[in-house]
């Protein structure tokens, strides 16, 4: 099929799923990954198939990048002690693990470890796509995980296929290949984010910042990837840097439209990328012999159940790793760790590396087995996408995690905390603008009514959740509570603050609307400016995290905006 098309029935397909995932309650990665399938019946759609490069150099970094940006660095700190042996120790236990497996079922050792390198990391888009049902702290130390074991999969995936072609693997070079992979990686995306921040700064033209951030990812990889280093940890770590330092290096216009242009291309590429998976699977079903399907769908099932079984035991194993919080109970922990396990699904990465196994050896000999690790690899994708994905709502049902409100809080706080900062420093502020009484008043007024629905909102919110606990204890004791109606009659339901009032100083007849306006704009887009600097310096003291400030920050963008208009671009 030409390109065009296979580009509309992509679209098409994705178009459709969109709109019957819904329906049908299901994840929409799980119905594009069904459809892929059905694709894959028509013989003329089972050749397109998904060359290794395309996802390594055009899905990958967009999405790893993106993933990135709307990662918490607080969280990262946090539970670094956590993710680290999970993106590197687990990955080397579940490559050994599969590729023992595999020698049971009549591969060679070689290629059992090709497969092991392959199915050992759980995929950052697949993670990203269906493990939201989580609760946030474990969904973002599942996410950080995902977005950093790619590069220890990649290099066991170099070593083995080094041993696989009879090339001589010496310990040295191991350490080395390791140093180069993490080391470069890293250095890479802190050299290619140094360099979008010395091009940001000089610039304020939305197009111009844009621009240079969709190339960091591809920069960042590329370069990775000549020095034979990371590109997946460039990216991740590029990612990172931009999402920190990007109130300082873009504007509120290109934060905008940046918003409203990386999920929509994300979720087109996610959208394809599923679907393409199907449609593969279908192709490595077909290319298998009718005599070797059997062995290797069992061998597939013993595949994905190590994976599982060795994921939960290395949990259960790391707890010198794991920061436990106060009042968890063991109960409690084992079920997070049949939680993350379930989450911890296989995509395209793995697929990836799967067919980017060499056909010959150097000297022409064919490489057996890499059909094999074709179609295991791809079964294990299926197995992970349509029976763990389906599944995650149930198990994350049954571990009855409590309720956390944590993001909640910090968000209140945050906007409260900068709102009063705001108020404080407005005198200030109108005296360092020129600004009149009059409009300095009007806004202190607006600002102090702000601050008031702030502080409602939060004694709402507090108020309902002690709502709810009585009516659960109530429920539970079957004992109506006599103090309940006479809280309702002697509570308020919303704190008052004074109001400051206009000065009466000011003849309005004799001031030009058009003054007034331009001084009320002024003294609101400093006082933005002053919110944004005391919400940084709540996101570097860690009192909020880099998603709530991100949240407050688009708001202040939207508000921003309001006052001054979109730029005008050419």
């Amino acid at each position: 099929m030409e390109g065009l098309e296979i580009t509309v029935l992509l679209g098409l397909t994705i178009l459709v799923g969109t709109m019957l995932a819904p329906r049908v309650r299901l994840a929409l990665p799980l119905v594009l990954v069904v459809f892929g399938l059905l694709l894959g019946f028509i013989p003329p759609l089972r050749e397109v198939q998904l060359p290794p490069e395309t996802v390594l150099l055009l899905f990958l970094p967009v999405m790893l990048f993106w993933e990135s940006l709307t990662t918490s660095l607080r969280s990262i700190r946090r539970d670094f002690r956590y993710i680290l042996p999970m993106s590197t120790l687990l990955v080397v236990a579940s490559a050994f693990a599969v590729a023992g497996v595999a020698v049971l079922f009549g591969l060679p050792w070689e290629i059992a470890l090709i497969l092991g390198a392959a199915v050992a990391p759980p995929d950052a888009t697949a993670v990203a796509a269906l493990g939201r049902l989580l609760p946030r702290r474990s969904f973002m130390k599942l996410k950080a995980e995902s977005l950093t074991n790619d590069g220890t999969a990649l290099v066991l995936y170099a070593i083995a296929v080094s041993i696989a072609v009879g090339e001589q693997v010496t310990p040295l070079q191991v350490t080395w290949s390791l140093i180069v992979s993490y080391g470069g990686g890293i250095a890479v995306g802190i050299l290619v984010a140094a360099a979008a921040w010395q091009l940001l700064l000089r610039t304020r033209a939305t197009m111009t910042i844009n621009v240079a951030m969709l190339l960091m990812p591809f920069a960042a990889f590329m370069i990775a990837e000549l020095i034979h280093a990371s590109g997946v940890l460039a990216v991740v770590v590029a990612g990172l840097i931009a999402a920190y330092a990007g109130p300082r290096i873009t504007t509120a216009d290109s934060r905008r439209q940046a918003a409203a242009v990386w999920p929509f291309g994300v979720y087109l590429l996610n959208g394809a990328l599923f679907v393409l998976i199907g449609i593969e699977v279908q192709w490595v079903v077909h290319q298998t012999s009718l005599l070797a399907i059997g062995w290797l769908t069992l061998a597939t099932l013993a595949v994905w159940v190590a994976l599982l079984m060795v994921r939960f035991l290395f949990q259960l194993l790391a707890w010198p790793f794991q920061r436990r919080g106060r009042g968890t109970s063991r109960r409690l922990r084992t079920r997070a760790h049949v939680v993350n396990t379930v989450a911890g699904m296989r995509g395209a990465v793995s697929l990836a590396i799967a067919l980017s196994v060499p056909l010959d050896t150097p000297d022409g000999t064919r490489l057996d087995g890499r059909d094999d690790i074709v179609f295991i690899t791809a079964g294990v994708i299926l197995l992970s996408l349509l029976v763990q994905g389906p599944l995650l709502p149930a198990i994350v049902r049954w571990a009855r995690f409590p309720a956390d409100h944590a993001e909640d809080e910090e968000f209140e706080l945050a906007e409260r905390a900068i709102s009063g900062a705001a108020m404080t420093a407005l005198d200030s502020l109108a005296a360092e603008h020129g600004i009149s009484d009059e409009v300095r008043d009007r806004v202190r007024r607006d600002g102090y009514e702000r601050l008031e629905l702030a502080n409602a909102r939060a004694m709402a919110r507090e108020r309902a959740l002690v709502d709810t606990e009585v009516d659960a204890m109530e429920q539970m004791l079957d004992v109506p509570d006599p103090l309940l109606e006479e809280r309702d009659t002697t509570i308020p339901t919303g704190g008052t603050l004074q109001m400051v009032a206009t000065s009466p100083d000011i003849d309005i007849a004799q001031r030009s609307p058009i003054i007034r306006d331009d001084e009320n704009t002024r003294l609101k887009l400093a006082l933005l400016d002053h919110k944004r600097e005391v919400l940084l310096g709540l996101r570097r003291s860690g009192t909020v995290d880099d998603l709530v400030a991100r949240r407050i920050s688009a708001n202040l963008d939207l508000e921003q905006l309001r006052l001054q208009g979109i730029e005008h671009m050419d």
